[in-house]
């Protein structure tokens, strides 16, 4: 450990912060702000970032989990972590101006479950039970999708024809965690059917592979991130896992002086729904605890940008922008 009492150096991990989904998704209540006028509902968290999800309720979001609290005639947004059919079913039924911020990538999950379905296949899905992307992906079906949280829940799968058996993930984990369940799962069943293309999203993996970079050439990681947000936990998992040290802040204020004693050169990233303005906050904090110097590693460029639904493109970012200030 170097003997330095204070930070001096702050490196940044590349990427970090926003990903296209969450751009999306927050855009996507803005912009149902400016043209329809508060209050918008939204169900669940529009994404983990206390930050975020404040600010918007400052401006007339209201956010809820039971469909029943919205009025009727209401215009409702669906989180970027997506929903069962169930809960689609019911909005309908109740005839609401309804706007769906699922993330395109979780999207894409959902529809590859629906066509495999209908194919006849049962599921294993990777993922952490209680998290609403997992709850949203499940619930596309009405049986024959089990969740495996860890190697050993492998085992204990019981399928009806091991021929038509496919596996999903939820976007948000750890590529690693996911490949040795995964490897588990071929092993138990060696007929599964993989996904064409890995259900991580590639700003979880892209965010996960600049703090293995990142890592090794700092004393401590700091994580900017909400503990409800599951691609931000795994990464202070990742750096305690490489030998550093990790934190997780929801705000610069969460820093503690005590965590960097010792630490000459701090690593600093951020979760994928985490706003710049609270890396920015941080920076400023590190500063203020003695840090000199500020670097960005270099990393992925990503120029990922998802379309807004129907009905929400007609108003100028300006007239979004507005509604910010």
């Amino acid at each position: 450990m170097n003997a330095a009492v204070h930070p001096q150096e702050v490196l940044l991990a590349e990427p970090r912060g926003f990903c296209a989904g969450v751009d999306r998704a927050i855009e996507i209540v803005e912009r149902a702000l400016v043209k329809f006028g508060a209050p918008i509902y939204v169900r669940h968290e529009i994404v983990h970032n206390t930050y975020v999800v404040n600010d918007l309720k400052s401006r007339g979001a209201i956010f809820i989990e039971d469909l029943a609290d919205v009025p009727a005639g209401a215009t409702l947004v669906f989180s970027a972590h997506g929903v069962s059919q169930e809960v689609r079913r019911e909005a309908a039924a109740r005839g609401f101006n309804v706007f769906d911020a699922t993330c395109p990538l979780v999207t894409k999950v959902h529809v590859e479950v629906a066509k495999l379905h209908r194919e006849g296949f049962e599921f294993i899905m990777i993922g952490h039970k209680g998290h609403p992307e997992v709850e949203g992906t499940m619930g596309q079906l009405s049986e024959g999708i089990y969740l495996v949280e860890d190697v050993e829940d492998v085992a204990k799968v019981q399928v009806r024809n091991q021929s038509k058996l496919a596996v999903v993930t939820q976007t948000t984990l750890s590529v690693d965690d996911a490949a040795e369940i995964l490897a588990e799962v071929k092993r138990v069943f060696p007929q599964v059917r993989e996904p064409k293309k890995q259900d991580i999203c590639y700003a979880t993996q892209n965010r996960q592979d600049a703090v293995k970079v990142l890592a090794p050439q700092v004393d401590v990681v700091i994580v900017v991130g909400s503990p409800t947000s599951s691609n931000s936990n795994r990464l202070r998992e990742l750096a305690e896992r490489l030998g550093t040290p990790g934190y997780m802040v929801d705000a610069a204020e969460d820093l503690q002086a005590e965590w960097l004693e010792g630490r000459a050169r701090v690593g600093l990233t951020a979760g994928a729904s985490a706003p710049d303005v609270l890396v920015q906050a941080v920076i400023d904090r590190l500063r203020a605890l003695g840090a000199t110097t500020v670097r960005s590693l270099p990393g992925v460029e990503e120029h990922v940008r998802f379309p807004l639904p129907m009905g929400l493109g007609d108003k100028s970012m300006a007239e979004v922008s507005a509604s910010r200030s």
